[in-house]
Order: structure tokens, then C-alpha cells, then sequence
């Protein structure tokens, strides 16, 4: 079994830094935060380039779907009683899957815990990810 650092799947493209986004800051979020690629790619990242016609005019863009997946985390901790570092939430998304026009609800991880030197860091990935 290979343990991969934080480093390690950051440099990999594994998990998408989002830390100095200001739209992470704006949600309250004053450590580091890597979302996996596939959150980044499925929920996240909007190119009118990279998607059909049928979804170009949705009102979406990368910035304000970071918004939603970031501000909803934060909710999520703050209304969890005490969630253990680990935690599902609940947020509406229009999949960029090229034929989505309408939102639907999905469920994220989020796991608060320590990087690779101790440091408190924050990662959100799909539920099914380690």
C-alpha cells in the first residue's frame, strides 16, 4: 500500500488547491482546502468551451459554483454538532455532464484533519473518495 502525501496529489493534480480563491477566504475559510479533481471537474470548474450549446446560457461560471460548494461546507460546519473532522453535505449543482440543464442535489465529504506537517487543512471530495 502507497501513501501518497498531500504534497504528492496536489503536484499530481490529484486534489486542486483552492486556498488563495476569494471566494473560499469569502466563505469563512482560513486554512488550506483542496477539493479532488473529480469535485473540481463534475461540480466546479465551468468553461462555455467545454461543455454543449444546451448548457452555455445556465448563468454558471467556475467562480460561483465555487461559491456553492464552498459556502455550503461552511454551513455544514457550522450547524454539525460535532462531525469527528469528517462530514457529508448537501448542496444543489447542474452538472457539467454536457446535457444538464437543471439543478439536482449531490452530497460532498468534507475531512478537516491534519497535512503533511501537522497544519489544519480541509479537503472535499465526493462521498465514495479516501
Amino acid at each position: 500500500m502507497s501513501v501518497h502525501t498531500r504534497q504528492q496529489l496536489l503536484a499530481d493534480g490529484d486534489l486542486v488547491d483552492v486556498t488563495a480563491y476569494s471566494e473560499v477566504r469569502q466563505a469563512g475559510f482560513k486554512v488550506p482546502v483542496a477539493l479532488t479533481r473529480a469535485v473540481w471537474h463534475r461540480f466546479v470548474e465551468w468553461e462555455n468551451d467545454d461543455v454543449a450549446e444546451a448548457q452555455q446560457d445556465l448563468g454558471q461560471s467556475t467562480a460561483g459554483r465555487l461559491w456553492d460548494v464552498m459556502w455550503m461546507a461552511y454551513l455544514a460546519i457550522r450547524n454539525a454538532p460535532n462531525s469527528g473532522g469528517m462530514l457529508l453535505y448537501e448542496l444543489y449543482v447542474i452538472e457539467r455532464d454536457g446535457y444538464s440543464t437543471t439543478p439536482r442535489s449531490i452530497k460532498l465529504k468534507l475531512h478537516s484533519g491534519s497535512g503533511d506537517q501537522g497544519e489544519h487543512v480541509i479537503t472535499i471530495m465526493l462521498p465514495e473518495e479516501d
